[in-house]
């Protein structure tokens, strides 16, 4: 049989650049490559496309200095990327995409608009769902409509905090101290801080506005924090669900990446009825953003139940990645996972 030709994305300009780079080093381990055959796209931090030999090269880093220039064309007759080299162009035809991206211009719906222009199968949501979930502030605004509860909010424009006396009280009057200071658009916690008076809560309006021009400030949820994965298409299917035992205050990028004492947990105590009332969220949350192919749904558990946090479209597959540890819980390994997950990408373009 012959093999399908399958581009794997990764990298791109986004705060979590180093994240995708170990995302797909372990998701390219997991495609059967006897099905298919691999043609390797790493975005630099600058958003430069080369075509990368190796797994090997990402995991050491040395794709970046590739010398062949990489681009997906966005012409629908052609479904193929050109690999540019000195003076001569080679046109390898795609049948499929799997963006293993996460952050800005990967998971916000940007690179999956050029996936739709070119009419070839991709992994992941859509375009909708995936610039809806990717922005924190749109997504609370749907999930309101579901009757789900989560964090209070205020929303800020980053041209806002030109007004910075004007914009601290505004979140005053909606929330009491702490609070937690998001870029709405931004990954891996990258931005967050957490703020307990007002001179704080300047200092991490300003620096969120680095990442983003719109702006979360939330209300401190005291909790456990609990993650729960979906995967499917029209019929989604949630697992079971995992805890966070992080080593710091609150899961930021370094107790995420960098704290070997983070821990994870499957399948918490975590009372009676709680999980089937995670795992019926998470589904509805997912189907609420027209979610396609995998998804993490975050929450938080406190003494007065659970707490919508956020939803992660194009969750990490890393050595701690919590999305493939609770399939794996669930009987499914990371190799027939991934299978499955691009299985869904074939059947969502024949639908």
């Amino acid at each position: 049989m012959e093999k399908k030709v399958m581009a794997v994305l990764f990298g791109g300009q986004s705060s979590e650049h180093e994240v995708s780079c170990m995302s797909a080093a372990n998701v390219i381990d997991c495609i059967d490559q006897d099905t298919y055959e691999l043609v390797l796209i790493g975005i630099t931090k600058e958003g430069h496309w080369v075509a990368v030999s190796s797994v090997d090269c990402i995991r050491d880093g040395s794709w970046r200095e590739s010398k062949v220039d990489a681009a997906i064309s966005p012409d629908a007759t052609k479904k193929c990327v050109y690999l540019y080299k000195d003076k001569t162009v080679e046109t390898k035809k795609l049948d499929i995409i799997f963006p293993v991206l996460h952050g800005l211009y990967g998971e916000d719906g940007t690179v999956q608009g050029l996936f739709e222009l070119a009419q070839i199968p991709y992994v992941g949501c859509g375009v909708l769902a995936s610039a809806v979930s990717m922005d924190k502030l749109y997504t609370k605004i749907i999930v309101d409509t579901l009757g789900i509860r989560q964090a209070k909010y205020v929303g800020v424009h980053r041209k806002e905090i030109k007004n910075m006396e004007a914009v601290i009280a505004k979140v005053e009057s909606k929330l009491p101290y702490p609070v937690f200071v998001k870029p709405s658009c931004a990954g891996s916690s990258k931005g967050v801080n957490k703020a307990e008076n007002r001179k704080q809560l300047e200092d991490a309006l300003l620096e969120a506005a680095k990442h983003d021009r719109k702006i979360l400030v939330e209300e401190t949820i005291i909790g456990r924090e609990i993650e729960c994965a979906v995967l499917g298409g029209e019929e989604p299917k949630a697992s079971g669900v995992g805890e966070i035992l992080a080593a710091a205050e609150f899961y930021d990028y370094d107790a995420k990446y960098n704290n070997a004492e983070s821990k994870t947990e499957v399948n918490p105590d975590l009372g009676e009825g709680v999980e089937e009332q995670v795992r019926d969220y998470a589904v509805r949350i997912f189907n609420a953003v027209d979610g396609n192919g995998l998804a993490r749904v975050d929450f938080f558990l406190d003494k007065d139940g659970v707490v919508f946090n956020e939803i992660n479209t194009l969750p990490g597959f890393t050595a701690i990645s919590m999305y493939p540890m609770l399939w794996e819980n669930k009987g499914i390994e990371k190799k027939e996972l991934i299978q499955k997950i691009i299985d869904i990408a074939f059947t969502r373009k024949d639908d």
